[in-house]
């Protein structure tokens, strides 16, 4: 196709202010649902699904299903670029987000998925382990463990390799990307993710709460954090 038609096609998916609000919604790297993409744009879920598949015909969005769910995106960088370039030159449309409940606030800060640390403590792990290269992202929703993450995480008394290792990949790997519910980014799961929340609650840093799924920061995991990986609390208040 043409440079000119493929401009002018991408022009006119971006000039629809519902499929405008709905891709500025995603434009912090998230994955969101059609619901909440809805909700931001200010329409009906219908009227949401009609713009979401001609956003992903014209190339400007991806989506990633989750068991029953689908999450969408942005395609890739240049999107992103596009849009933060044109809210340079135009105002931006009003979003609209739900407000959080203080037991959402809680458990969007850090809970269980499942057996595995999630929230935004749980996304802020998974983050500091690849810039660290401890972990390195790879295909089929993966992460592969480094040479450097085997030693690391030997260090803080996690094998994860060699016979001393008590994990065991399954068909789904050692470590897998698992997609936040409500950061609609990826934590660590699988039999990594496991064992890595065990750690931290055996060392004291993480606390359960026997009510919700919820987990609490103890200040001693607060400064073991800060040390081994540069999380800080303050960068994760909800």
């Amino acid at each position: 196709m043409p440079t000119q038609l493929l401009v002018s096609s991408a022009a006119f998916l971006i000039a629809d202010p519902a499929r405008a609000l709905m891709l500025n919604a995603l434009l912090d790297g998230r994955a969101l649902p059609a619901g909440e993409l809805a909700y931001a744009a200010g329409i009906t879920a219908q009227t949401a699904s009609a713009h979401l598949a001609k956003l992903l015909d014209g190339g400007l969005l991806s989506v990633e299903a989750e068991g029953r769910h689908r999450y969408y995106r942005l395609a890739d960088g240049h999107v992103a670029q596009a849009l933060e370039s044109l809210a340079l030159i135009a105002p931006e449309g009003q979003l609209r987000r739900k407000p959080l409940s203080p037991e959402q606030r809680r458990l969007r800060q850090a809970r269980r998925c499942y057996d595995h640390l999630a929230g935004r403590l749980g996304v802020a792990l998974a983050r500091a382990l690849q810039e660290r290269e401890y972990l390195r992202a790879a295909a089929d929703k993966q992460f592969d463990v480094t040479a450097q993450g085997e030693r690391w995480f030997s260090t803080m008394g996690l094998e994860v390799a060699g016979v001393a290792s008590k994990l065991r990949p399954t068909a789904r790997g050692l470590a897998r990307q698992c997609l936040d519910w409500t950061e609609r980014q990826h934590h660590v799961g699988g039999p990594l993710g496991v064992e890595l929340m065990r750690l931290l609650c055996d060392k004291g840093w993480l606390k359960r709460s026997d009510a919700t799924r919820a987990m609490r920061v103890t200040p001693a995991g607060w400064a073991g954090l800060k040390r081994e990986l540069g999380i800080e609390e303050e960068a994760l208040a909800v």
